[in-house]
C-alpha cells in the first residue's frame, strides 16, 4: 500500500476592521505529496536487545558503566528507488541520564534515571554498493557524515565518493549498534530487581 505523507493545511485569515465595507477573504491551501513507492524497515531479532541480568556489583560505583555494545541488522526494502530518512521516537523521553540526544532507559524509584542508550549505523550498503551515513540536524538543509541514529536528527545515506546529499535507495542494509550506559551505582537505590526499560520507535520518512 502506498504511504501518503501527512497533508499540511494553511489557513490565511484576512483582517477585518469594524466599519470597513470591503469584502474579506480567506485562502485555504492543501499541500502534500504521494510517493510512487513505499518502504518497509526491518530489524533482526525483532528489534530486541537483551543485556541479560546484571547485579549491582557489576556496575561502576562512581562513573557510568558502559555495557557491551549490542548489534542487530537493519534492512529497508522499498518498492522502487526512493529518497528517505530515518529517525527515532524515544518512548522513554525525558529519562536519558547521560545525554539528551540519547534514549532513556526509564526511571526507578520514581525519581532516579537509570541510564541512556545511543544508536549508530555502520557499514551501510545501498543496492549492493557501499555508501556513507549522513545526518542533518536542521531538517535536511545541511548534511554531514555521521553514524548517529536518534530523535534529534535525520539520518540518510549518500554515495561513498559523492557529495553529502541523500540518494534514492531500493534496498538498504546496515549494522545498527546500540551503546547502553548505566549511571554510577552510587546514584541508584537498588533494593529489588530493576528492569532496563529502554524503548524507541524507528521512523522512516520520505523526502
Amino acid at each position: 500500500m502506498e504511504k501518503i505523507t501527512r497533508a499540511a493545511f494553511a489557513l490565511l485569515l484576512a483582517a477585518c476592521s469594524p466599519g470597513v465595507s470591503a469584502a474579506s477573504s480567506a485562502d485555504l491551501s492543501v499541500t502534500g505529496s504521494i510517493t510512487p513507492s513505499s518502504c518497509t524497515p526491518r530489524l533482526s531479532n525483532d528489534g530486541v536487545i537483551d543485556h541479560g541480568k546484571l547485579t549491582a556489583k557489576d556496575l561502576e560505583k562512581v562513573r557510568p558503566t558502559l555495557l557491551d555494545p549490542a548489534e542487530m541488522q537493519l534492512e529497508v526494502i522499498c518498492e522502487g528507488a526512493t529518497f528517505f530518512t530515518l529517525t527515532t521516537f524515544d518512548n522513554r523521553a525525558g529519562t536519558s541520564a547521560i545525554n539528551a540526544a540519547h534514549h532513556g532507559l526509564g526511571m526507578i524509584n520514581d525519581d532516579q534515571k537509570l541510564g541512556s542508550v545511543a544508536f549508530a549505523l555502520f557499514e551501510p550498503v545501498a543496492d549492493a554498493v557501499a555508501v556513507k551515513t549522513i545526518v542533518s540536524r536542521n531538517g535536511g538543509a545541511n548534511w554531514v557524515v555521521n553514524p548517529y541514529l536518534g530523535h534529534e536528527a535525520l539520518t540518510s545515506f549518500a554515495a561513498a565518493d559523492g557529495p553529502n546529499t541523500p540518494i534514492a535507495i531500493e534496498v538498504l542494509n546496515a549494522r545498527l549498534r546500540a551503546f547502553t550506559i548505566i549511571v554510577p551505582s552510587k546514584d541508584l537505590t537498588v533494593v529489588d530487581e530493576v528492569p532496563i526499560d529502554g524503548q524507541a520507535t524507528l521512523q522512516l520518512k520520505y523526502l
